[in-house]
């Protein structure tokens, strides 16, 4: 499980880790990709906002934490689907609903990133990033 193979899983494990441990922020290295999975979760209130930084040329992301009122983490559970190793793609018909519809599906689409229902109206499917719930 190296994280120079698969920098989308290491953000999720990352995510998951500090929400658990109920951390204000991560800082993670930047990628469009990155920050498209970030947009998403943010607007769909999973993380709070994030900020993008570059110093000498090396850009990072700090993701700050989203926590209920007991504190209790907004990310219950975020999961990579699909890996390096085994991409799965799926059919804008076929994007799985998480938690009938309280959790989010984020599908790499040739229209971008984009959160599950979205690619479900503009009827475009795309490989399976991850689920939040």
């Amino acid at each position: 499980m190296g994280s120079m193979n698969d920098p989308i899983a290491d953000l999720l494990t990352k995510l998951r880790n500090a929400s658990k441990a109920q951390h204000r922020f991560i800082d993670i290295g930047w990628s469009n990709m990155k920050e498209a999975i970030v947009k998403i979760l943010r607007d769909k209130g999973f993380v709070a906002h994030y900020l993008v930084k570059e110093e000498k040329k090396i850009a990072t992301m700090r993701i700050f934490l989203k926590y209920g009122m007991e504190r209790e983490p907004v990310i219950q559970g975020i999961r990579r689907v699909s890996r390096p190793s085994l991409r799965r793609y799926v059919s804008y018909q076929d994007i799985p609903r998480v938690m009938g519809g309280m959790g989010i599906t984020i599908l790499s689409t040739s229209k971008g990133v984009l959160e599950g229902n979205t690619a479900r109206q503009q009827k475009v499917g795309g490989e399976l990033l991850c689920l939040a719930w």
